[in-house]
């Protein structure tokens, strides 16, 4: 008989075949429709809850504003982006290309440390579709088993009727969500314009709106795992970003190998073949848990050594159709649905839960957790550098933008014998979120401004003032051919930006 030891060993030589493809498509490339068991147990409560949370603060986040501005607005099409209230303009893209350099490293210190639990728990795509669609296609049409004799069977008014209200309830989601998504980008205000208003006055919208649902409701209703599988970049991206410490949900080997089917031990007086558990006809699921519960409560003989009774429960739970046994794979979106399932068969058995659980492959082999590796430490010391300059910049940031150029092409002029001027353009954008009146002061060295036509006056929250005055200097103030400038921009007397240029004046020395 195969030693304990060799049966491990054979297990780590084996050549990963499932690693080459996929498990929701064939050997001909065709999709395998994946029917998940409904899981149940303490985790996904805990991600029913935290779904719960994340979709009251999706639909209420665009009801909330701060001094009029929405908390969260990503209008690319106009180039307006407002975070916790702080006005953004095209002029702070350094920002932006901060805060994503900022995000980009927060990600690869987060998924170091614990690996997809973003996906798992908070990811848009996995709380929709596990926590809503899939909720919905339960109610309606039963679990896995009954789901997929559904498919199979052909078109009766029952079936139809529930294919009909599933798909009609899917899209009402997708256009609600769809809606809200725009809210994101144009505003709650002018969603709800929009909507008020007559049709024949935002056709082009509309379309587009359709066009949105339709594609939120391709996603939930056929894409589904594939996002996760093939689509999103996070996805492929962690196979080179984890490592032997990265906390994942992961199967305990070395507890639950080697492998082996429970066996209803047998009576020292009897010799006859054990009984088989039955459970529901054409439900494997419930056959499993059906005998497991009678090896458990009727004492069971192990054919081997290991915990696992390759009951095949967590693969049937699982939403891209994986076999966590085989180890971290691309597919695992560490839903813990698998935890849940085992943790239940465990029960049944009698034997310690957690042999699927959050843990490293360094957890798992030595039985310590080392979270804070060095590189560990190291990206948290970028990671504080970076946000301290996010935190930083955005602080001294101003309320206004101003950009003060010298008109190209344009010479001195001679006023008089002792006065010479220089023509200017400026850009004053109002990044703040209120309307604010704006002068300009010239404060070294002495002269004044004319401004060319009216005045700046009230710029509103938002936008910017553009326009054109002549700097006046005597040329006794000159420096030479490039005399610096200072400029202040006011507000109510008040200054809240300054503006450095040069003033050009004749070659030589100070007059």
């Amino acid at each position: 008989m195969m030693s304990e030891n060799n049966y491990r060993d054979q297990i780590y030589e084996d050549t990963e075949e499932y690693r080459d493809h996929i498990a929701t498509v064939d050997q001909e490339g065709k999709r395998i429709w994946i029917y998940p068991k409904k899981p149940a147990g303490r985790y996904y409560n805990a991600r029913a809850w935290v779904s719960f949370i994340f979709l009251a603060v999706f639909l209420v986040m665009p009801f909330i504003k701060i001094n009029g501005e929405p908390f969260l607005l990503f209008n690319i099409l106009e180039r307006k982006f407002v975070l916790f209230g702080l006005l953004f303009t095209p002029q702070d893209f350094h920002l932006f290309g901060l805060a994503t350099l900022t995000f980009v490293v927060f990600i690869i210190l987060f998924t170091v440390v614990y690996g997809r639990l973003f996906c798992g728990w908070v990811c848009p795509q996995t709380i929709f579709m596990e926590m809503f669609f899939r909720r919905i296609e339960y109610w309606i049409e039963g679990d896995a088993s009954e789901q997929r004799l559904l498919d199979k069977g052909p078109w009766t008014p029952e079936k139809i009727r529930k294919k009909t209200l599933k798909h009609a309830i899917f899209f009402a989601i997708s256009v609600v969500a769809s809606n809200f998504f725009l809210a994101y980008v144009i505003g709650m205000d002018e969603v709800l314009r929009i909507i008020r208003e007559p049709l024949s006055a935002h056709v082009g919208g509309f379309i587009a709106m359709l066009v949105f649902s339709g594609a939120f409701y391709f996603v939930f209703a056929r894409l589904r795992e594939q996002v996760c599988t093939t689509i999103c970049p996070y996805g492929r991206l962690q196979g080179v970003l984890l490592v032997k410490d990265s906390i994942v949900v992961a199967y305990d080997h070395v507890r639950g190998e080697p492998r082996g089917k429970l066996k209803k031990q047998k009576p020292a007086e009897d010799s006859a073949a054990p009984p088989v558990a039955s459970g529901p006809a054409g439900n494997p699921v419930e056959q499993i848990r059906a005998s497991v519960s009678m090896a458990s409560t009727e004492g069971e003989k192990r054919l081997t050594g290991g915990d696992c009774i390759d009951c095949k429960l967590c693969i049937a739970v699982c939403p891209t159709g994986i076999d966590i046994r085989n180890g971290t794979q691309l597919e695992c979106v560490n839903c813990t649905a698998c935890m849940d399932a085992c943790d239940a068969i465990m029960d049944k058995v009698g034997r310690p839960r957690e042999l699927i659980r959050y843990d490293s492959m360094t957890g798992i082999e030595t039985g310590r957790r080392k979270i804070f590796t060095p590189r560990v430490w190291g990206y948290t010391g970028v990671l504080i550098a970076l946000l301290a300059l996010d935190i930083a910049l955005i602080a001294n940031r101003g309320i206004v933008e101003t950009i003060i150029l010298r008109s190209p092409g344009q010479l001195y002029q001679e006023k008089d014998e002792t006065h010479l001027t220089n023509l200017y353009t400026y850009t004053i954008v109002n990044k703040s979120t209120a309307d604010l009146p704006v002068q300009l002061r010239l404060v070294s060295p002495r002269g004044k401004i004319q401004l060319v036509g009216k005045e700046i006056g009230v710029i509103p929250k938002g936008a910017k003032a553009q326009g054109a005055f002549f700097v006046e200097l005597a040329t006794a103030d000159l420096e030479g051919r490039k005399t610096p400038l200072i400029i202040d921009v006011l507000s109510e007397g008040k200054k809240i930006d300054s503006a450095k240029t040069n003033f050009m004046g004749p070659g030589g020395s100070r007059q």
